[in-house]
């Protein structure tokens, strides 16, 4: 180490994200975290869509994670769309971690992927579609028969053709197929 050595300006560490860093939106019904999931986004801000922590559990199966140190802007872009949550909950311990949506399940040449109460299934070499089933809602049939057999790629997005909370939720399935099935 040399004389000069300690006037260098060190080099600053960067935190790591800690959970007083986020925040959580709840509201009242799954239609609301839809469109405002779809505000935010298009505005930029960098959310996810999560599944609520027991404790704070309400009416919907869904929550907003995103950066509290945000909460009057975001809540300023929400106002404007006419959205309003019905609680805002900072994450201040480890039991109001939102849940995460996603379970993968790996069976050697296939990749599930389940959102919530959605699956959907791809053949690893060829990236087709070979089953989309749960949710239990009227459009899981035609969402299947639209989607099965198809390429990632070809396949029309769910959030294009369904509409309900499974067409939704097989949308969160699908971006997280494709994400990680993507070079």
């Amino acid at each position: 180490m040399s004389f000069f050595e300690f006037l260098k300006p060190k080099k600053e560490k960067k935190l790591p994200e800690s959970d007083q860093d986020r925040g959580i939106l709840v509201f009242e019904h799954t239609s609301e975290v839809i469109r405002a999931e779809s505000v935010l986004k298009a505005s930029g801000w960098k959310i996810r869509v999560m599944g609520p922590p027991p404790e704070i559990q309400s009416g919907c199966d869904l929550v907003i994670e995103f950066p509290l140190i945000e909460e009057l802007n975001i809540l300023r872009t929400l106002r404007k769309a006419g959205i309003s949550p019905k609680k805002i909950v900072p994450v201040s311990s480890p039991l109001l971690r939102p849940v995460d949506l996603f379970q993968i399940k790996d069976f050697g040449q296939y990749l599930m992927v389940r959102a919530a109460n959605m699956k959907l299934t791809v053949e690893k070499k060829t990236l087709n579609i070979v089953n989309i089933s749960g949710g239990g809602c009227p459009d899981v049939p035609y969402l299947a028969q639209e989607m099965v057999g198809k390429s990632l790629s070809e396949a029309p997005s769910p959030r294009e053709i369904g509409h309900t909370l499974c067409g939704y939720a097989l949308q969160l399935a699908y971006e997280e197929m494709t994400r990680r099935c993507s070079p």
